[in-house]
């Protein structure tokens, strides 16, 4: 039997997602295999400094394997709805497509739809798990395989795998790796599904979280967290929307973005005589406080906890390792960043 499939997916990591089923010619059993018949993603946006359309990642991918693509503005249209009728799927499956997918929809397939879930549902249902699984300090995530419902990332289970969360890890390496585990999680659990060889199991609605949308508001760095909790901060929103403090210089507050940076390595005794000895008051001086200011060393007291800072950038100026910085800069110990 050949069976029909529908690509629903829009970034890179869907783009991923969609070359490994794509590159996945040969059949899967004796009398199975399967076809992409279409794929549909978002509508090609402006993008550079001439603001010329540029088709998504996923277009891209289906331009190269020669699969027909379809940017509909909107996905509740009778249009949408009868273009997909007479294509009759079997099986959709949607990666980031990026918009919800009405009911009539989600009917029309025999074998319904599925979801590539880059996350361990029902853990960090919603838009933006991979970055909060890192600024939340998790050391472990993946990615899940469900049968899409009307609920947001509530569907049944078909499969899992999981990968750890490594101390380097910040929200694009982790993406590139989950992208990659996804195609592979796909390509290993269809075969298994479309024969009818998989229960899929409900999540449990008591362990559920919720993922929301990120803001460029949540790289606000607030210097009373722990060293730590700032690290995954700063990993959990890089490379979007980036953390960022403020400088006071005269009577103007700059802008800095803390690119890279990592809980300094101390013993806590150590820890505690470094911020005594770094104030001239007997108590620990107050979170935001600049503690060392020289050569590649860039010290900032928190709320708990020293984070040095790797890399930074000024406010209109290119991003520096912190030496550079350093020296082009008038960062004095007690300087306070807000």
């Amino acid at each position: 039997m050949l069976y029909k499939i529908i690509f629903m997916g829009t970034p890179d990591l869907a783009a991923e997602c969609l070359k490994a089923l794509a590159s996945v010619s040969r059949p899967f059993s004796p009398k199975s295999s399967w076809e992409i018949i279409a794929v549909l993603s978002q509508p090609d946006k402006p993008k550079g400094r001439k603001l010329r359309l540029q088709p998504t990642p996923v277009k891209n991918i289906a331009l190269q394997f020669g699969i027909p693509c379809f940017q509909p503005e909107k996905l509740r249209t009778p249009e949408t709805l009868e273009l997909l009728q007479k294509l009759a799927p079997d099986l959709i499956i949607v990666a980031a497509y990026g918009k919800i997918l009405p009911q009539p929809l989600l009917d029309l397939p025999r074998y319904g739809c599925l979801n590539i879930h880059t996350s361990l549902l029902p853990l960090y249902r919603g838009a933006a798990p991979i970055q909060w699984a890192i600024i939340d300090g998790k050391s472990t995530t993946g990615v899940t395989l469900m049968k899409m419902n009307a609920g947001l990332d509530t569907g049944d289970i078909l499969a899992v795998s999981s990968t750890p969360i490594e101390d380097k890890d910040n929200a694009q390496t982790l993406h590139d790796r989950l992208a990659q585990i996804g195609g592979e999680l796909l390509i290993k659990t269809l075969p298994d599904y479309l024969s009818g060889n998989i229960i899929p199991t409900p999540q449990s609605e008591a362990k559920a979280t919720y993922a929301r949308k990120i803001t460029k508001e949540d790289g606000r760095i607030h210097w009373t967290m722990s060293a730590r909790q700032l690290d995954s901060l700063i990993r959990g929103l890089t490379p979007w929307p980036g953390t960022y403090c403020l400088l006071t210089e005269g009577d103007k507050k700059i802008l800095l973005k803390i690119l890279k940076a990592e809980p300094l390595s101390l013993t806590e005794n150590q820890n505690d005589n470094y911020l005594k000895n770094s104030s001239n008051t007997p108590s620990a001086p107050p979170p935001g406080t600049i503690l060392r200011a020289e050569n590649d060393e860039l010290w900032i007291a928190c709320g708990e906890g020293i984070l040095r800072i790797l890399e930074l950038q000024r406010e209109g100026k290119k991003p520096l390792p912190t030496r550079q910085f350093i020296s082009g800069t008038s960062l004095t110990i007690g300087t306070q960043l807000e």
